[in-house]
């Protein structure tokens, strides 16, 4: 993929986030699973932090080396036809310039969009001042400019997983991180972790720009979110543990029982052949 296809699926991309419809996101982890959400008609695809880390073998929270987690990226873009976001956390960098360097890495990966969260991936401290973290936001913006693409930047704030505040207080803060971030070039904004859904109103309505929320079981509906003004919604690492924890039932049935009944999958190897067969268009590199 070229800089000039690239720059065509970003502002893709960024069109999804203005409705009317809800931009439901899968969050990948690897080549088939993002083959799977493809096919399943998704128009946009996700990467989620915690199942590429784990299936590169590392804990979540920035502790994957970086050239990893770029070269894990890049085999989920190859895979897909469909744009892709990825998620880098808190940049894996101290400083807005790593940062920027990060997302230009990522952007040289063949992503259209990332996310990027306000709270330290380590340490006492949970949630970076905010214009210490509008500036790595805008360090952001500025590496897309330079790449020549214009990624969406999706603004992720930890006050809500965090429980930071008062909720008072926790939604003004929110309110004053997601308008600084806009300013210095977010997108949309992420306050993960909010699930109550009067709260994601009021938030959408005063910030005026779109939001994301993650979604889980219980989560609103779809049709519900939209009634909220919600422009995007994403499942973070559900899916991944879901694919996690069914591994781990077959081997603990396979350890308990002695028999192998649990070996009775629903996809057939041919259909998983399939989606790296005949719908494959794009050049792949060659294997080593």
């Amino acid at each position: 993929m070229n800089t000039e296809q690239q720059t065509r699926q970003a502002e893709q991309f960024r069109n999804m986030h203005r409705g009317p419809s809800l931009l439901l996101l899968p969050n990948a982890w690897d080549a088939l699973s993002a083959r799977i959400f493809a096919a399943a008609g998704f128009p946009a695809i996700a990467t989620t932090s915690g199942g590429v880390s784990w299936a590169i073998g590392f804990a979540d929270g920035e502790a994957a080396p970086w050239e990893e987690v770029v070269a894990a990226t890049h085999r989920v873009v190859r895979a897909v036809e469909v744009p892709l976001t990825a998620d880098i956390e808190a940049g894996f960098g101290e400083t807005p310039d790593q940062v920027a360097k990060s997302v230009s890495d990522i952007i040289a990966a063949g992503a259209v969009g990332i996310n990027l969260e306000d709270g330290y991936p380590r340490g006492a401290a949970p949630i970076r001042p905010i214009a210490e973290s509008a500036e790595r936001i805008r360090a952001a913006r500025e590496a897309a400019r330079a790449a020549g693409v214009a990624i969406v930047i999706n603004a992720r704030t930890d006050l809500y997983l965090r429980n930071i505040g008062d909720p008072a207080a926790r939604f003004d803060e929110a309110v004053e991180r997601g308008k600084a971030y806009l300013a210095a070039g977010a997108d949309c904004v992420y306050p993960i972790g909010l699930r109550d859904p009067e709260t994601i109103g009021r938030l959408v309505k005063a910030l005026a720009a779109p939001i994301n929320v993650n979604v889980r079981a219980g989560s609103p509906s779809i049709s519900e979110l939209e009634a909220l003004g919600v422009a995007r919604a994403s499942t973070a690492s559900q899916i991944a543990l879901m694919a996690a924890s069914v591994m781990r039932q077959v081997a603990d049935a396979l350890r308990a029982t002695g028999r192998f009944d649990a070996l009775d999958p629903a996809m057939t190897q041919a259909d998983a052949q399939r989606l790296f067969g005949a719908a494959l268009t794009r050049p792949q590199t060659p294997a080593r």
